[in-house]
């Protein structure tokens, strides 16, 4: 059965963030328990209704990302068991599917995109500079264009409720060093091309994607919190594609699409959403686990 969860309540345990979908306990060993919520955000507001199941289908679908990119990259799960860690009394069915106990890393203070397709804030930035994040592109190209190759374009992370900032790999080696930038662009393009491939095979199109990656104390390098999941990848269904346009996405744009009719200026507090946009936006994750990774969540 699905599970709906706004917001985690485990007594006991420390909670050292609650993200926009993740809550995030450190269990004191060198562990943490991250949890992915029901919560939707869109345009950097949390809205008040919460998506049945949107955090179960998360967390399964980095999982599946996790254990097929392992040869490229180690990753942040520790494969110890979600209810050994819960406090007494908690129902643990509520999160055997949608949290996970991983490594505790020094997080890379950068959002690591790949872009293969000219979308989103890379096509807002090559109309105006014919550039994204500095990287010069040719001329004439159009909405929704795949690139000659993907690009590493990063951005700094901002607090929740902020807007992250784009910024070219020159300003991140200065943030934080040459040996690391270059190790987490390497990362970056090679997990984005190994699943760009694999989802083609399905139908799918991964336009782009953002990773976020942490070390241990050794320095070694590992991908962390989701993986090319709909909330921080762009998917488009194969078959109804065109350049020119803005593709469908198996992601929240309903739910965007929703708020943009609306009489409000995307400040908090956020609106109630109709049931109709809830079924809709949860149908489109449902989808993009079974078509990706071959799993149902019901």
């Amino acid at each position: 059965m699905t599970t709906t969860l706004l917001q985690s309540d485990l007594p006991g345990l420390n909670l050292i963030h609650r993200g926009k979908v993740r809550d995030v306990f450190d269990l004191g060993d060198g562990t943490l328990l991250m949890v992915a919520t029901d919560r939707l955000s869109a345009f950097d507001v949390v809205l008040p209704d919460p998506i049945p199941g949107k955090g179960e289908m998360l967390c399964q679908i980095s999982n599946f990302w996790f254990d097929k990119t392992a040869h490229i990259i180690p990753n942040h799960l520790t494969g110890i068991d979600v209810a050994s860690v819960l406090p007494a009394g908690v129902d643990a069915a509520l999160y055997a599917r949608r949290a996970v106990v991983t490594k505790k890393l020094k997080p890379v203070p950068v959002e690591c995109i790949a872009r293969g397709y000219l979308i989103g804030s890379g096509w807002k930035d090559y109309q105006r500079t014919g550039a994204v994040s500095g990287i010069a592109l040719p001329a004439g190209l159009q909405q929704a264009q795949q690139l000659p190759e993907p690009i590493f374009t990063p951005s700094t992370k901002a607090a929740v409720g902020d807007h992250d900032e784009n910024i070219s790999f020159a300003q991140m080696v200065n943030l934080i060093g040459r040996e690391l930038a270059e190790a987490v662009r390497d990362a970056t393009l090679a997990i984005y091309a190994y699943a760009r491939d694999y989802a083609a095979q399905r139908g799918i199109i991964l336009a782009d994607t953002k990773f976020e990656f942490g070390t241990d104390a050794d320095g070694r390098l590992y991908v962390m919190d989701e993986m090319l999941t709909p909330d921080s990848s762009r998917y488009w269904p194969a078959e109804q594609y065109a350049v020119g346009i803005s593709p469908p996405s198996y992601d929240k744009q309903f739910v965007r699409d929703y708020l943009e009719t609306l009489d409000w200026d995307k400040t908090p507090p956020g609106p109630r959403l109709p049931p109709e946009v809830i079924a809709k936006t949860r149908a489109k994750y449902a989808e993009a686990l079974e078509k990706l990774a071959g799993l149902r969540i019901d």
